[in-house]
């Protein structure tokens, strides 16, 4: 089978997006297809221009130059070529392949239920609008969609305008080996390589700036957390460099000297976080899959998480669950104590109860082993190919 892959250009700095292209390209390739890896280049974008203009130079890159390059290469290549978008925020390339095999991945839709006015903790300008427009318009061609989970194939659904010929369910393959570690151990290298003494434990958070993140709500939660216990386990939250509003909620904070934020945290040293902590704190308003939640729990990690799909899909009947946090419709100092009592509860589990928690998580956490997504993802791509007939698409 021969296998062309669609990905977001390493110029935008996206890391997520990157890895799972990556993961389904080498799966494909170690299963002995022929593969290929399509990406804009940076003409444009390299130019020397202030940053405010990067992202339009970017654009003519993307959906300018990259499009006439497509279009030329195809030609020599067989019909029955499956086309693979990694994204859907890759819509604007579909209509180049729509009547090729082809099968666009879908990861989540917040920036898309944002734009069409959906999501009121988010709201959108007119140039993202516009944009989200772009990219709606173009994976509308598309046929064939693979969601990262159910929540995600019914946002999908809700924003086509038809029935797809073919819409699945594939979960996410942890792309690192995340397992259990000695905990003493994982907390002494951790707590050396940030000079922090973790050797009680911690309360742990990973995740960006994006506003679904919660980030903000992690310090609500682990404030009142600490006025209602005895304990006194450090945050550590894990992510990019905190915004100024973040920062600041920290330095107001009684407990500021116990947040930490840790930014260009290795791949090794977040296994070792996994490993070390007391718990994932994981309260996001809204996710697509949710990775930190199977990557804790495969680490033998207990998990808080939000009671609301996503999350609770991914965490199964092994996760601690919360309310949403609406800053609207509702009392955030009430929602906060009320999450402060799971998190108190999952920090006293005696060992036994823990061992249990545990057990279960990862047993939770095998259904998003690698093998299996990548031998799921497979057997559609075979489908789509063996399944095309080129009489049928002109």
């Amino acid at each position: 089978m021969r296998i062309v892959f669609f990905t977001h250009p390493p110029f935008l700095g996206s890391q997520s997006m990157p890895r799972f292209a990556s993961m389904l390209a080498k799966g494909m390739q170690q299963r002995g297809h022929q593969v290929e890896v399509w990406t804009p280049e940076a003409y444009f974008y390299k130019l020397s221009a202030p940053n405010s203009l990067k992202k339009w130079l970017g654009y003519l890159d993307q959906y300018i130059m990259f499009p006439g390059q497509v279009r030329k290469r195809i030609k020599s290549y067989p019909s029955q070529t499956l086309f693979v978008f990694t994204d859907h925020a890759l819509g604007p390339w579909v209509p180049l392949v729509t009547n090729r095999p082809h099968v666009i991945h879908c990861h989540d839709f917040l920036a898309q239920q944002s734009a069409f006015g959906k999501i009121k903790e988010n709201q959108t300008g007119f140039t993202g609008r516009m944009y989200q427009k772009f990219i709606r318009k173009g994976y509308l061609k598309g046929k064939n969609f693979i969601s990262v989970s159910n929540k995600t194939k019914q946002d999908l659904h809700e924003l086509l305008t038809k029935k797809p010929q073919l819409s699945d369910v594939i979960y996410n393959g942890l792309n690192r080996d995340f397992k259990p570690l000695e905990i003493n151990k994982a907390r002494q290298i951790f707590g050396k390589a940030i000079d922090v003494d973790l050797s009680e434990g911690y309360i742990l958070h990973i995740g960006g700036n994006q506003w679904y993140k919660n980030r903000i709500g992690v310090i609500e939660i682990y404030e009142s957390w600490r006025k209602l216990s005895r304990s006194k386990l450090p945050l550590l939250l894990i992510g990019k460099e905190p915004t100024t509003a973040l920062k600041e909620k920290q330095e107001q904070s009684a407990f500021a000297g116990e947040i930490y934020f840790l930014t260009e945290v290795s791949d090794e040293q977040t296994l070792l976080a996994y490993a070390g902590a007391t718990l994932l704190l994981f309260p996001s308003l809204a996710e697509g899959f949710g990775w930190p939640i199977a990557e804790a729990m495969a680490s033998g990690c207990p998990v808080v998480t939000t009671n609301q799909a996503p999350m609770t899909e991914v965490a199964g009947n092994a996760g601690f669950l919360i309310k949403k946090r609406d800053d609207q419709n509702g009392n955030i100092s009430l929602w906060a104590d009320d999450s402060a009592l799971v998190v108190d509860r999952v920090v006293n589990l005696s060992s036994a109860e823990r061992e249990m928690v545990i057990d279960s998580g990862i047993k939770n956490a095998k259904r998003f082993q690698t093998e299996t997504m990548l031998n799921s993802v497979e057997e559609i791509y075979k489908y789509l190919t063996k399944s095309f007939d080129p009489r049928l698409e002109k």
